[in-house]
């Protein structure tokens, strides 16, 4: 039984005062003092972890007031404080030991919109991909581009100062900021923008502190500008934060956005901003070029830029094979054609034009591609190209980009890549050689690495693999870090081109050299006690003894990590495997992941959330010398009412409050839908169901299960005995006062009901025969030839009995042989609820049969995704000798080209809201769909939808009844509730159709269901 874990790291008591004053002055926003969510916001996408004292969400700007005044409070001096976006940050920017500030749960409103003067004003927690959302239908968007938009703040990219591809063109953050409604340490609260002199004169003037800020940068500015002009590069990417090189602007005017636009939070919490928002071009095109090394894509891009493409992004070998083997890969296949006789792909330019006239446009186009095809082949020249024409198309290949950059991290083995020096930036006309002597360094340290990056801007984005895990190869850190800052003086660049100076900014002295002490002044002047984010890019002249971070003295996440067993930490790798990239995070409503944390926006609630509160609770345990394999172990052999006293013991305690970090890493795993986007959709590939399902297994060791539980897993083996006589069972699921009692005792609701007419009955009347060894050793070759056998699942033989039926029809009507596997209980309910023992033995049976039907050579299909996937995923774990279970579209789109269809039907068309886990763990299935639909002369379209919010029994479940409601209302309510669509939304998941039926009591038909319909008419 694993012990409970009560000796935690606690809030000082200062913070708690802190806390608990907040909360008496009227804050409106959560104020989260607990383990977890501290826990989970102790990361980012950095190789650091440092345990904050709380974190606070503000719901509105007077909130951020009442924390900024109230730190300025004598008795709270001590209090450091630190402003969060995304949390995607790379290098610690947000990270500290105080208290976390998010705006992205409540202040993520869009407030206005100008359309004529292409401006838009937001709250700091508004994402980028939202906004331009947002602004799409107004014909513009947002410029600076990132490769986190899908979940990056605008106030983290105002922190930042961020940019990506094509900020040559477009600039940086800061070059569209108009207006930043920030507040201050002590509670001011000033709208800062370009200033003319007279008003520039008149702010300087206030007796208050607003104006002696203004006065002193004014002075400053003016009192170094040669130190200035020498100090900052002339480079695109410049230097981010207390930018006193353009505090001034082109036309003269002080504005003050240059100091506070990447200064990290150090300065200030940024509130709202005014922003400009630009045309969205009319016409775009890539052409995606293919070279024999990197170096050469590299060397090739500067002569490239003379064909004045809007941006050239390189990409390497490694990046673009790590692409290949995702399923965002499916998605451009098309456009990195490879023939036969070519060399491999060893590195890529993507190279975009845009503009608003298509002539213009293609003719520079043409002109690039006739250079492109009369150097083919030469030496340090490309092999190959496509062209991709039209934004929908070619951001498909930005997307593949953009993954490619997490998929980075997931590499086999314990080393994986890990960004520490990953956004240095140089000239572009010094970068390949660059690139040369920073590889030579990784080299000589025998690295494996990856790398891509902004050549037109000289940036480059690399991540050694490191297995932080071990001491040895941590102190490697030092080392490299050191080398590459040599070097980037040497290029005269900078080690911080785009993400941020974080923990890195130890080495702002050595850069800043003779101009440091004017940047500590201005920190001193917003922050004079050092609690805005200490540590990051400067400190206050006001506190001699202040230091900067330093790179090898800040606590990492492999220090923690090596703390638990390397056999458990194999038990557990998708967790442990987790790197922060966020990609978890993505706002948008019409994405499968992650359910949970798009209708909580709480950040326990997400897939980054668990594996951070699992990797804790890990260590925590083997602190206290549990062995979780052999815990697991025990609960395997033992009897269910081994310890039952104990269990009712602790949960009693439990119940009254004991507490137990078990229980809050138990209140996250219950909020996860168990649909396995995140297994395929997350770069690093994690998989909350595994180890959720693990967790749950030894948590039941210590506490009592609910009721629920036993019953939800037992339904698959009592089915198909209350299916002889159904009466009973449905008459209790319908009766007032049993759902009631279902609801209060056993914690279910809206459960379904039996079909009358069973599965048995309408194969019998159709003359259908059973699948086994024997009916099958009876077929005669031409039989065979055209069989296919059914594998049945509980919910759709049970509950949507005609289904099955319908499919059967349809593949007779095709002129297949059609054979039924007898039921055999899958276990997925038992995987998804802990019961891992049971699971195992309800896997081998059922392996037992599918293994025999699978010998004799006939197709086997299964009609539910989630159900046939959990052949391919979850009974991994249980035998490398897995049958092939296809889905039906899988084997249908191939079989149906051999049976010869004569006559047509007029088209009809029909939208398709595909279940999560098919559309992300078989991506390529969703586009057979529509092969078969237009084989038969219909058309499908694929509607982007998130997740209805049922998933299996997890709507069904009372305490998860709020939440399924709210998820559904974030994508699936609008579209089946739209005119638009009546009579041709097809869903493929039996959850997804029972949830639609339960809310808006409408019945969606499945493809096959609308297939049977065509092919009945011809």
């Amino acid at each position: 039984m694993i012990p409970r874990l009560a000796e935690l790291n606690p809030v000082q008591t200062l913070y708690m005062d802190f806390i608990d004053t907040l909360r008496h002055q009227g804050f409106e926003g959560d104020l989260n003092p607990d383990y977890a969510n501290r826990v989970v916001l102790a990361t980012d996408n950095s190789i650091y972890q440092i345990l904050p004292q709380g974190v606070l969400y503000p719901k509105k700007v007077t909130d951020l007031e009442k924390i900024a005044r109230l730190a300025d409070q004598a008795r709270f001096h001590s209090i450091v404080l630190s402003a969060r976006g995304g949390g995607t940050g790379t290098n610690g920017q947000s990270l500290t030991d105080g208290l976390i500030v998010d705006c992205s749960k409540y202040m993520n409103r869009i407030l206005e919109i100008n359309p004529h003067e292409r401006w838009v004003r937001v709250q700091a927690g508004v994402v980028k991909d939202q906004l331009n959302a947002a602004l799409k239908p107004y014909g513009l968007f947002f410029a600076p581009e990132l490769s986190t938009s899908n979940r990056a703040t605008i106030g983290g990219m105002i922190n930042t100062d961020a940019s990506g591809q094509g900020s040559v063109l477009y600039g940086k953050t800061r070059d569209h900021v108009l207006e930043l409604d920030s507040i201050w340490l002590g509670g001011e609260r000033w709208l800062s923008g370009a200033l003319s002199e007279e008003r520039l004169a008149e702010i300087k003037q206030q007796p208050d502190r607003i104006g002696e800020i203004h006065r002193e940068l004014d002075d400053l500015f003016q009192q170094n500008q040669a130190l200035i002009a020498s100090s900052f590069p002339k480079l695109n990417r410049c230097l981010t934060g207390y930018d006193l090189a353009h505090i001034r602007d082109e036309s003269g005017r002080f504005n003050l956005n240059s100091i506070l636009c990447g200064a990290e939070g150090s300065l200030a919490f940024i509130a709202e901003a005014k922003l400009n928002v630009l045309p969205i071009p009319k016409y775009a095109a890539l052409v995606n070029v293919k070279y024999t090394s990197f170096e050469s894509s590299l060397r090739d891009a500067k002569s490239l830029m003379d064909w004045q493409p809007t941006s050239i992004e390189t990409i390497d070998s490694k990046v673009l094979n790590l692409a290949m083997g995702d399923i965002v890969w499916d998605t451009v296949r098309a456009y990195f054609p490879q023939r036969d006789d070519e060399p491999a792909i060893r590195g890529i330019n993507l190279i975009e034009y845009t503009g608003d006239d298509e002539a213009e446009l293609k003719q520079k186009v043409d002109a690039l591609c006739q250079h492109l095809a009369s150097v083919s082949g030469e030496a340090g020249k490309s092999f190959g190209y496509s062209v991709v024409y039209g934004a929908t198309e070619i951001n498909k290949v930005w997307a593949m980009r953009k993954k490619a950059v997490g998929l980075l991290g997931n590499a086999e083995g314990p080393k994986r890549p890990v960004p520490f020096v990953e956004d240095t930036a140089v000239p572009p006309e010094n970068l390949a050689d660059f690139i040369m002597d920073f590889r030579r360094v990784l080299d000589e340290h025998e690295l494996e690495y990856g790398m891509f990056g902004h050549v037109d801007a000289g940036v480059l984005h690399v991540r050694p693999a490191l297995d932080m895990k071990d001491p040895e190869q941590e102190v490697m850190i030092r080392r490299i870090t050191d080398e590459v800052v040599r070097l980037t003086q040497q290029y005269k660049g900078l080690l911080w081109g785009e993400h941020g100076k974080g923990i890195r900014s130890e080495y702002a002295p050595e850069f800043f050299g003779a101009l440091y002490p004017e940047l500590q002044r201005i920190k001193a002047l917003f922050d004079p006690r050092n609690q805005m984010n200490p540590g990051k890019i400067a400190t206050p002249s006001t506190q001699p003894g202040a230091e900067l971070l330093k790179i090898d003295a800040v606590p990492t996440r492999g220090q923690q990590d090596r703390q638990i067993p390397v056999e458990v930490r194999d038990t557990y790798e998708s967790a442990m495997n987790c790197n922060g990239n966020g990609a978890c995070y993505n706002y948008d409503p019409n994405d499968a992941m992650c359910p949970s944390w798009k209708g909580t926006r709480q950040r326990i609630h997400s897939p980054k959330g668990r594996s951070s509160l699992i990797r804790e609770w890990l260590r925590l345990l083997s602190q206290q010398g549990s062995d979780l394999n052999q815990e697991a172990d025990r609960i395997r052999s033992a009897s269910v009412f081994s310890g039952l006293t104990t269990r009712v013991r602790n949960t009693f305690r439990r119940n009254r409050g004991e507490y137990d970090f078990s229980n809050e890493v138990h209140e996250a795993m219950m909020g996860c839908l168990a649909c396995k986007s995140c297994v395929a959709q997350c770069p690093i590939k994690v998989n909350v169901p595994d180890f959720r399902a693990r967790f749950l297994e030894v948590y039941y060791g210590r506490y009592l299960r609910p009721m629920k539980d036993y019953l939800v897993g037992s339904l698959e083996f009592m089915i198909p005995t209350l299916s002889r006589f159904p009466a009973p069972y449905n008459w209790a699921m319908r009766n007032t006062f049993m759902r009631a009692v279902m609801k209060s005792l056993v914690g279910m609701v809206d459960s379904p009901v039996i079909c009358r007419h069973g599965l048995r009955q309408g194969l019998r009347e159709r003359s259908i025969d059973w699948a086994t060894e024997a009916s099958i050793l009876a077929l005669t070759p031409a039989q065979r030839d055209r069989s296919v056998v059914i594998v049945q699942d509980a919910f759709t033989s049970y509950f949507e009995t005609q289904l099955v039926l319908d499919l059967v029809d349809l593949l007779s009507l095709l002129g297949f042989n059609v054979l039924v596997a007898p039921f055999m209980p899958n276990g997925k309910p038992l995987h998804v609820h802990g019961f891992m023992q049971a699971f195992n033995k309800a896997a081998e049976k059922n392996l037992t049969l599918l293994r025999t039907l699978d010998a004799t050579g006939l197709p086997l299909v299964g009609i539910d995704p989630s159900m046939t996937l959990t052949y391919r995923s979850e009974y991994k774990d249980v035998s490398d000798d897995l049958p092939n279970v296809m889905l039906i579209q899988e084997w249908l789109v191939e079989a149906i080209q051999q049976r010869p269809l004569t006559g047509s039907v007029p088209q009809h068309s029909f939208k398709l809201l595909a279940h999560c886990t098919e559309k992300t763990s078989a991506a390529p299935s969703i586009r057979q769909w529509q092969t078969l639909f237009g084989y038969l002369g219909q058309e499908l379209e694929v509607l982007s939808t998130g997740c209805c919010g049922m998933s299996g029994t997890f709507g069904h479940e009372a305490q998860n009844y709020k939440l399924s409601k709210e998820i559904y209302a974030l994508s699936w309510s609008e579209i089946v509730n739209s005119p638009a669509y009546k009579g041709q939304l097809l869903a493929t998941g039996y959850s997804c159709r029972s949830q639609v039926k339960r809310l808006d009591n409408q019945a969606l038909l499945h493809p096959v269901q609308a297939l049977l319909s065509v092919v009945q008419k011809l």
